[in-house]
């Protein structure tokens, strides 16, 4: 079920589920060599989809407050990706499509955090 914002059809949280998707499969591969920055990936892939439906459901500063959390977990899930990359746990290749979609969701978000 997709939350709305606005009556329609919420593209964000659509594109945040489809990022979560897109890193479901590196996860496992980070995690063999650092559980610590697996697990962390998955509460902020987590984040921004919960927070995402929350604030679509909240009105005014607190639905921006909700969006900006996303929008931050969504930065969050990024850096990790570069963290793993960087430390040689997948190559840039491999993580490229999943990093590009989280950047999507950061630049969608930009404009409802304000």
């Amino acid at each position: 079920m997709n939350p709305t914002s606005n009556g329609s059809r919420f593209l964000a949280y659509d594109r945040a589920l489809e990022a979560v998707r897109l890193v479901r499969p590196h996860i496992e591969q980070i995690r063999r060599a650092s559980r610590s920055i697996a697990d962390q990936m998955v509460r902020a892939a987590s984040s921004v989809v919960l927070n995402l439906s929350e604030g679509a459901q909240r009105r005014g500063a607190d639905r921006a407050h909700f969006y900006r959390m996303a929008a931050g977990s969504a930065a969050e899930v990024r850096a990790a990706l570069d963290a793993a990359e960087a430390l040689g746990f997948v190559t840039q290749t491999e993580i490229a499509a999943a990093w590009d979609r989280f950047d999507q969701v950061c630049a969608m978000l930009r404009p409802l955090t304000r």
